[in-house]
């Protein structure tokens, strides 16, 4: 995958679930982390440095470099301290984990404003809010002849891009701009030498566990000694490669779930209706109520 030593990440949302399989793995091929979770609940709420620090600690036991750091990505000023702590612990920094999420469900008719304010802080403005402040290290790194060959992993997810669940109308639309964001980001930054990809897991973690409807697919008890599709350490050797130095890949999006991995693409043209002159609005029935 390339050499790793003297590379630095920082992954979010590190202290359980696919996140802390991205830590670990990052870490065990000789890359220092900065292991960031606020400690919170599903929903956000609460905080608790012992999830992040818990990470570190195995890493450092099995003889890794880590450090831990409970910042909130969804605060601007929060997410460049994490970035600052990256470079003044480990020199520099590499490799950008956008992880970190909540879930605060509800129908469109009765969301309240906090939950759709906070889903759309942590998904969305975190990964903006890391990213930004990343790419504006990189981007003077390369100014000053020094680029990183960097790269970005954001966190897109099924619920967004392909499919529909109704109460997650906040989670959908967070992670849908983040598919998108991941694209646009991916154009502007090679430039400073750095790539953008994002993944849509699927895994068994605190968040699928809590939605409706996919608890009792991903509770399922896997019997001894067979492959466990919904493991959330399926996810992290594809994070891993996009993270390497050699990967070749930019401005993909991938899907990825137990030993499938599927490259996503955009919305589609399915079928057209053209007209020769003005559209007449009592001719729009005959041609679009098939789409019904």
């Amino acid at each position: 995958m390339g050499s790793t030593e003297n590379r630095v990440a920082i992954v979010t949302g590190a202290g359980r679930g696919i996140g802390r399989e991205h830590a670990l793995l990052l870490a065990a091929q000789g890359v220092s982390v900065v292991v960031n979770d606020l400690g919170g609940s599903n929903d956000g709420s609460g905080t608790d440095a012992g999830p992040a620090q818990q990470v570190v600690e195995e890493i450092i036991a099995a003889g890794g470099k880590a450090v831990a750091n409970t910042d909130s990505v969804a605060d601007w000023d929060g997410a460049q301290s994490l970035v600052d702590q990256a470079i003044s612990e480990f020199g520099g920094l590499d490799i950008v984990v956008n992880n970190a999420g909540i879930l605060r469900d509800a129908f469109i008719a009765g969301i309240e404003k906090s939950q759709w304010d906070s889903v759309l802080g942590v998904h969305l403005h975190g990964h903006f809010n890391l990213m930004r402040h990343a790419a504006v290290y990189w981007k003077a790194q390369s100014k000053a002849g020094t680029p990183r060959n960097a790269s970005v992993i954001n966190t897109a997810s099924a619920s967004g891009t392909f499919s529909v669940l109704p109460g997650q109308v906040n989670y959908a639309a967070a992670k849908a701009a983040i598919a998108a964001m991941t694209l646009v980001a991916a154009e502007e930054l090679s430039r400073y030498g750095v790539r953008v990809n994002a993944i849509a897991p699927v895994a068994r973690t605190r968040l699928t566990l809590a939605t409706p409807g996919m608890s009792a697919i991903f509770a399922a008890e896997v019997p001894e000694g067979e492959f466990d599709a919904f493991s959330p350490a399926n996810i992290a050797p594809i994070v891993a490669y996009l993270a390497s130095e050699k990967c070749p890949l930019n401005g993909k999006v991938l899907a990825v779930q137990g030993g499938a991995v599927s490259l996503l693409e955009g919305w589609t043209f399915q079928e057209t209706v053209e007209v020769d002159g003005p559209w007449v609005l009592d001719e729009l029935p005959a041609q679009f109520d098939r789409w019904s």
